[in-house]
């Protein structure tokens, strides 16, 4: 069992920065990729970011490259998305996710946060 707990969402500016942070429970996080996904209102949840177990690898939606980066610390249990010139459509709720299997699939992931509102204003 792993539990996930985000932080570090808000209200930012368009052009602005956030970092949000994802903290796991249990001793078994480095065994997990994980990744980040986000939901706006009425839409479907879509994929954002993934990092491997090690962090060797990352893997970006088309939307963030450039813009976002995900990192993990394995030894604090913590997966991070540092997100930079952020624009008003990435305003949404922003979850972080443990699984294995295809890093950009929503069913390849067990475990799931409660989500941080990110809102981005023009």
């Amino acid at each position: 069992q792993v539990q996930l707990a985000e932080s570090g969402g808000g209200l930012v500016q368009a052009g602005g920065s956030l970092r949000l942070s994802c903290a796991a429970s249990g001793r078994t996080f480095s065994s997990y990729a994980m990744g980040w996904f986000r939901q706006a209102p009425g839409k479907e949840r879509e994929f954002v970011a993934a990092i491997s177990r090690s962090g060797g690898s990352t893997y970006y939606a088309d939307f963030v490259k450039g813009r976002f980066t995900i990192s993990r610390d394995n030894a604090k249990h913590t997966v991070y998305l540092q997100m930079n010139s952020l624009k008003p459509e990435d305003t949404a709720v922003y979850y972080c996710a443990a699984g294995s299997g295809r890093y950009t699939d929503t069913a390849s992931y067990d475990y799931w946060g409660q989500g941080t509102q990110v809102t981005v204003s023009s």
